[in-house]
């Protein structure tokens, strides 16, 4: 076979080679496989991404916690943007050999799609909408940035400019009137996304025949009818400003921020060709790639448009309603940006603006001025506005938000965009300023002016004081302190919970809960908001909380007063709060999960060798995941002759399961000949740290299961079409490191089990995290969920932040130093191998402590020989500790 022909059946298409010798022949054909090796690992990457929006949506669906439709489509978009990732993904690998592929997930989405926009939530409606009849619930209808615009008039009491959206109904007009929608699908299907030149092209194609495309005539005349009554209000002078609203623009976590266009100082009478320039932005490079990147299609984003009048603005910029990057603050301020003019010199970074940072008490007071060059835009009294503005929509929306104002001559503040702020996830700070922590022995007399929820002396120990009030009032239980998620189960009734961390795992158990007190987090969490809806008082980063409540008996938690009192204030036990009925069940919004989920988590493709394993097959995004999971395996791993041996090798380290070791670059030492590559030859440290882990304590075997436990796995195997083996498959039997240097991703699927681990160590401490994703079992899902309890535990034990979701656990330590990183790796390897097919025996109390007893000790004991365990390891690899 010709290097041309194998190039050929490598990648898909023939790549243009060098007319130069051997030498740069074998470079192409390196680049060739370095490219299909990325492409490989982005699909496993987003593969992971699947699994874990799908495990989302099972927890959504235990109904222990209230949510949204927000949270429904999140967890649905976050699937099928995954999914349809690991689709195009495939189709790189595979010279596009399963057309009907992409057909499938079409079908499925587009039933997702249908259950989503149930009940008028579809983009049937008018063309445009006057801003002062928009509200939240239009999203659908005209994007996030103009429903959030129109809510701030109607209910928040903001100013905002007079104006129009121009709707995602228009959108499809438009479209559909030229044909569009399968011109411009066509031209992106065609398309090679991975080089950076041809999406260029294919972003001014695209954008030209959207700007080519003539407008509907009712669409024209309905902008036009809509412009001249803003004229005939505004007067002469008019100019508008026309802004980018498409559906999904703005969201939690994809933000678009600055990808789409927007135009300013717009005459009227260009506003319907301005409205074509906004709509063909969508395809312009950055908000292009953007997308791509992200795996998000583009039907997913019909393009809204805002059409405002411009702002007379004398000073404009952007409010943070808290500090988005001051870690140490842990976000405890208002920020204030400002410019002369227009916010725009803020928001395109064209300007240095003055900062001023603001207290978050009300009034706000104006803590420090960081002043840019020439006279400030704003006074103190303005910025103590501005902050208020800022606090009242964080309050109205419930999160941090992220305000884009403009101050007109007349001192009038105008909203001009308020969406999500996303806040770091880094744990420990205290939010905003607090008191210290006050020990036991501290006494007070306190009137009616030192709390606000008691008019009457009081001389009770006071336990603890400071923190932060993040629901009001006051309430009084016996405290329980729980440190990890098993100690949800012995929680009592009317108890106060206390945490280290303000997780919203912990919600569970609010329903039961009199008041609820934790070490960390802030106003603006999860777990806060579920207090506030629940009515439960609590008091959020109150230092070393578990410390001196554990123990404590019957207390008084008195949020207004930020502090912990002994006892209660009858000296009784109080009586249990009346129980809390769920507010989810046979809602509209759990039914609709219901359904959705349908469509997204039941895998119904079993076995790889059946007729059925086809993507016609397909009747979930679960299936697509698998298919495209098993045969991007077959295809890295085929047998190519001496190209299989630069795709993946064998390792050779004596071990009792199969893995295969794919090199991104620098991965390996040194030039490795053949199929195979001896550990000695492994140069990635992540790698070398698991394989560490995996090997310290050899395995002893399956475990010896009691009859209940065995029949249990056989009963499950039998009864339960979804629990699938990969022991008939040989190709599930190739457990896959993908590796450099400094980075690993493994992917583990052997008998009944799955698992993920991914590391990135190295000197950058705040980017270094691990991350472990297991899920599945032979036994039945009670025993499969108690082994993942226990394993939750004890990485929580190890400092893992870790979750379980009924048989699945995703576990992650992050921003550690790259030791540290690696040791927990290690970890994670001795927890895979010695956590196999034990979920048998998890119906036996005894043997499950003593399971707990033996992990703990060998654990422990593999920390403190760590640094001897790697400098020999890595002595042995010749590499640099």
């Amino acid at each position: 076979m010709s290097l041309r022909e194998r190039l050929r059946r490598l990648f898909g298409r023939e790549e243009t080679l060098p007319d130069a010798g051997e030498e740069a022949r074998e470079e192409a054909v390196k680049a060739v496989v370095r490219r299909r090796c990325e492409s490989f690992r982005r699909l496993l990457s987003a593969n992971k991404g699947a699994l874990e929006a799908m495990s989302d949506m099972e927890d959504l669906l235990r109904g222990t916690r209230p949510f949204g439709m927000g949270q429904v489509r999140s967890a649905a978009t976050r699937a099928t943007a995954a999914v349809y990732q690991m689709v195009r993904e495939l189709r790189a690998l595979s010279r596009d050999a399963w057309p009907e592929l992409p057909v499938a997930l079409t079908r499925i989405t587009g039933q997702m799609e249908a259950l989503l926009n149930h009940s008028g939530e579809t983009v049937q409606g008018p063309l445009v909408i006057p801003l002062g009849d928009v509200r939240m619930a239009h999203a659908p209808l005209v994007g996030g940035k103009m429903a959030s615009l129109g809510e701030v008039a109607a209910h928040a009491g903001l100013n905002v400019p007079d104006g129009f959206a121009v709707t995602v109904a228009a959108y499809e007009r438009f479209m559909n009137h030229n044909d569009l929608r399968a011109e411009l699908e066509r031209r992106i299907q065609a398309a090679d996304t991975d080089n950076l030149d041809e999406v260029f092209r294919l972003s001014s194609a695209l954008q030209q025949c959207v700007l080519s495309a003539p407008l509907p005539p009712d669409l024209e005349e309905a902008i036009v009818t809509a412009v001249d009554a803003m004229q005939a209000r505004a007067g002469e002078g008019l100019l508008l400003a026309l802004r980018s609203s498409a559906v999904g623009e703005d969201a939690q976590g994809i933000s678009f921020a600055g990808q789409f266009r927007s135009e300013l100082q717009v005459p009227p009478e260009e506003a319907c060709r301005v409205w074509k320039e906004i709509v063909a932005g969508k395809y312009a490079l950055t908000a292009m790639t953007y997308r791509l990147q992200r795996g998000i299609p583009d039907h997913a984003m019909p393009m809204g448009v805002g059409v405002l009048a411009m702002v007379r603005a004398k000073a404009g910029g952007v409010a943070y309603s808290r500090d988005p990057v001051a870690g140490a603050r842990g976000g405890g301020h208002v920020v204030i940006n400002a410019v002369h003019g227009l916010p725009g010199g803020v928001v395109d970074g064209g300007q240095t603006p003055h900062v001023w940072l603001c207290s978050r008490e009300n009034p706000p007071r104006v803590l420090e001025v960081s002043p840019a060059d020439g006279p400030p835009p704003l006074d103190g009294e303005q910025a103590g506005h501005l902050a208020r503005v800022a606090l009242a929509l964080e309050e109205y929306y419930n999160e941090p938000q992220d305000v884009e104002w403009a101050l007109e001559a007349d001192g009038r503040i105008v909203i001009l965009q308020s969406r999500p702020l996303p806040m770091p996830c880094s744990g420990g700070g205290a939010v905003g300023a607090h008191a210290a922590a006050n020990p036991a022995e501290d006494t007070v007399a306190d009137t009616a002016a030192s709390s606000a929820s008691s008019s009457v002396a009081d001389t009770r120990p006071v336990l603890a004081r400071g923190g932060m009030p993040v629901s009001p009032g006051l309430a009084e239980g016996q405290a329980f302190v729980a440190r990890k998620e098993a100690d949800m189960l012995a929680f009592p009734e009317g108890g106060i919970l206390v945490v280290e961390q303000a997780w919203p795992r912990w919600a569970p158990v609010l329903g039961r809960a009199a008041g609820l007190v934790s070490e960390n987090g802030g106003m603006a969490g999860h777990l806060a908001s579920v207090a506030r809806e629940y009515g439960l008082p609590a008091i959020f980063s109150l230092p070393h909380a578990c410390r001196l409540l554990d123990g404590a008996g019957l207390i008084t938690l008195d949020a207004d007063g930020a502090r912990i009192l002994a006892g209660g204030r009858s000296g009784a036990n109080p009586a249990p709060p009346a129980p809390r009925p769920c507010l989810m069940a046979g809602s509209p919004v759990f039914l609709c999960l219901q359904e959705v989920a349908r469509l997204v988590t039941p895998l119904h493709l079993l076995r790889p060798d059946a007729p059925e394993f086809a993507p016609e097959h397909c009747r979930s995004l679960h299936d697509i995941t698998r298919f495209c999971h098993e045969k991007a395996v077959a295809l890295m791993f085929r047998d190519e002759g001496d190209v299989s041996g630069r795709m993946g090798k064998q390792l050779r380290a004596g071990a009792c399961l199969r893995y295969w070791v794919v090199d991104m670059g620098g991965g390996f030492s040194g030039n490795v000949v053949g199929p195979v590559v001896d550990l000695e030859k492994i140069a990635s440290r992540p790698m070398l740290a698991f394989w560490e882990g995996l090997v310290a304590v050899p395995w002893a075997g399956p475990p010896e299961a009691n009859v209940r436990g065995l029949m249990s796995a056989i009963f499950e195997s039998a009864m339960n079409p979804e629990l699938e083996s990969t022991a008939a498959n040989s190709m599930a039997e190739r457990n896959i490191f993908i590796i450099d240097a400094e980075y690993m991703l493994l992917q583990a699927r052997y008998g009944y089990h799955f698992c993920t681990v991914e590391c990135l160590a190295h000197g950058r401490d705040h980017e270094n995290f691990v991350s472990f994703q297991f899920k599945g079992g032979a036994a039945d899902m009670q025993r499969r969920c108690i082994r993942v309890d226990l394993l939750t535990e004890l990485l929580e034990e190890q400092g893992f932040r870790a979750e379980a979701r009924q048989d699945a656990l995703f576990a992650v330590a992050e921003g550690q130093d790259r030791e540290k990183t690696l040791q927990k790796t290690a970890l994670l390897g001795y927890v895979l191998l010695h956590s196999r097919q034990t979920d048998i025996l998890m119906g036996d109390k005894g043997r499950v402590e003593a399971l707990r007893r033996q992990w703990q000790a060998d654990m422990t004991a593999l920390t403190e020989r760590w640094p001897r365990v790697w400098r020999k390891r890595c002595c042995a690899n010749r590499l640099d500790c």
